[in-house]
């Protein structure tokens, strides 16, 4: 009896986890470039022309995404669709640029434990996403997932080791760089200018010369569903370049909003609505290959949207590259039959890095030989509703930004620098956020625009954001014991980080040098054992081996006339 119960009980297990296995979702996680908070139709339609004012006194009532105030005249049907067909996440946030959040999103970790805390990773830098860190990707594909990439990458490609087919992906199709013309797809940096399109390692800009980006993206996502084995799970990371620089999109997008009469803000609307017809072509592709039932599907963005070009975060403050909400605040959204919950919103505090943890753990996978992350599995909270396991997010802590303002204690955190820390409902902004002025750019009520200065010598600012979303209400003065607590989380959070790593730029990256694109450029070991020393050392580098071998061949030169002046 005993060995029966044995027999019956390994059976068992053995059902469950091939039932387990044979249910992994195909995750298909989209990413949005640029996209700003109040883009997305689904944030309300039914707009309501209120002033700042009028929205923070009806906040407190309603919660900031319980009214239409904050809908858009872009339309995003598929968009609107899939949203609501799922669950919106409205207390989400990345970083204030692309490549941090990239970065955090592909590992798990803050960028102060990557070395990323400033700036982006620029095309002549020899510098790329640490290859100690598993890539989401890498995780994913160790427990049986096909892995593709398109579009955008921008986490670095100064060595072959750096390229996605290298970080985990299968394959891949898109841009190495931040951006690129969405027709040409060339682009220039620091007064060099480069081709920038590959198939995997293939350079293939003359073949997909003048197909628009978003089009062409989503074609290749198609064939990629279309070729897939079904027997395998899916994992698609499309990487959208738009509503990215430079402002271009086909003309067919631009009759629906003859209304629009800034240039910049029609582009930019007629691009996000090329993309949610795209983003519309994959899932029906999904869909006909019979995979959409088991598939989960991720829209963020990676960034606040930037107003000088046509992005609009109203009424958050701030946009693209600032620590404000408009910054960081992201459109995100989840799909798939698999949640419990559908057709809900939730107000959960949620992270980038936590999709990493998140994914993972659904896809029955592993995050053994991964290094302290700093995610956390939402997958609960998402399908659920449950109590989010975050309470903390830290914005940032960037060190090479310009100090602001004097220090206020040599025991505390250094408010000179810039730096951001979210605690429950509590935000402290140090150093030099950025822009913190709030920006309509949409058609109605540009009047609504209130701009600010920051006083030269502040340094501190502090937020009560559920009371408080848009930032209006400084309360660093009024409530100085909580400044107190935050400086000090932002101080043990600062006696963890990693040196940052911020190199200068190699002039060897010219894609003069290798047949006009922009690609690996540091090939030899001897060359890249030391890649953190500035570029004039590389050059140094080169030079000597130059003299050295000239060195030598006038030597075997005036050795071999010698032989020969004696004989």
């Amino acid at each position: 009896m005993l060995q029966l119960l044995i027999i019956i009980f390994n059976a068992f297990i053995f059902c469950h986890a091939a039932d387990s296995a044979g249910t992994r979702p195909n995750i298909i996680l989209i990413l949005a470039d640029n996209y700003g908070f109040n883009d997305v139709g689904y944030h309300g339609s039914e707009r309501k022309t209120l002033n700042l004012d009028q929205l923070a006194s009806e906040a407190d009532d309603y919660g900031y995404n319980d009214i239409g105030y904050h809908g858009s005249e872009i339309k995003t049907p598929v968009l609107d669709r899939l949203a609501a067909g799922g669950v919106k996440l409205e207390n989400y946030y990345v970083q204030p640029i692309c490549s941090p959040t990239r970065s955090q999103l592909m590992t798990g970790r803050y960028q102060i434990h990557t070395g990323i805390q400033h700036s982006i990773f620029w095309p002549l830098q020899p510098n790329g996403l640490p290859l100690q860190d598993p890539t989401l990707a890498d995780k994913l594909r160790e427990t049986g997932y096909s892995t593709h990439a398109v579009g955008k990458w921008h986490l670095g490609f100064f060595k072959e080791e750096y390229l996605p087919t290298n970080r985990g992906f299968d394959t891949f199709f898109g841009i190495l760089n931040g951006k690129a013309d969405h027709y040409q797809y060339n682009d220039s940096a620091m007064g060099v200018n480069g081709l920038d399109l590959r198939d995997g390692i293939q350079r293939v800009n003359y073949e997909y010369r003048g197909q628009y980006s978003t089009n062409l993206y989503s074609k290749k996502a198609v064939e990629i569903v279309e070729k897939h084995d079904s027997e395998k799970p899916l994992f698609m990371y499309l990487s959208f370049q738009a509503v990215h620089l430079p402002l271009q999109v086909p003309e067919k997008y631009l009759k629906q909003y003859g209304d629009i009469k800034d240039m910049n803000r029609k582009v930019y609307a007629g691009m996000t609505s090329a993309m949610d017809e795209a983003i519309g072509d994959v899932v029906k592709s999904f869909e006909s290959k019979g995979l959409w039932q088991d598939t989960l599907l991720i829209f963020t963005t990676d960034n606040g949207g930037q107003v000088l070009y046509g992005g609009d975060n109203w009424p958050l403050r701030g946009w693209k590259g600032s620590l404000w909400e408009g910054g960081i605040k992201a459109v995100g959204f989840v799909h798939g039959q698999m949640i419990k919950k559908k057709g809900t919103i939730s107000k959960e505090l949620i992270h980038v890095s936590d999709w990493f943890p998140t994914l993972i753990n659904l896809a029955d996978g592993s995050l053994k030989k991964t290094n302290p992350l700093d995610g956390v599995d939402q997958w609960r909270t998402i399908s659920y509703g449950e109590q989010s396991q975050r309470k903390t997010i830290l914005h940032n802590i960037d060190p090479l930004m310009s100090h602001v303002g004097e220090r206020k204690s040599g025991k505390q955190f250094d408010a000179r620098e810039r730096a951001a820390l979210r605690h429950n409902e509590w935000k402290i902004i140090t150093g030099d956020p950025g822009n913190g002025s709030w920006i309509y750019t949409s058609t109605r009520g540009q009047n609504q625009n209130k701009l600010y200065e920051r006083p030269n010598d502040k340094n501190i600012w502090l937020f009560n954001i559920e009371n408080d979303p848009y930032e209006k209400h400084d309360l660093s003065t009024k409530r100085p014991e909580v400044v107190t607590d935050l400086l000090e989380m932002l101080e043990k959070f600062a006696l963890t980080s990693v040196p940052c790593f911020y190199p200068e730029n190699d002039l060897m990256a010219d894609p003069k040098y290798h047949e006009g694109y922009w690609g690996p450029w540091i090939h030899a070991q001897w060359i890249t054992e030391e890649v953190n020393l500035p570029s004039y050392t590389k050059t140094f580098r080169y030079s000597l081996l130059s003299i050295i071998i000239l060195v030598l061949v006038c030597l075997s030169l005036l050795s071999i006339y010698e032989t020969k002046a004696f004989t």
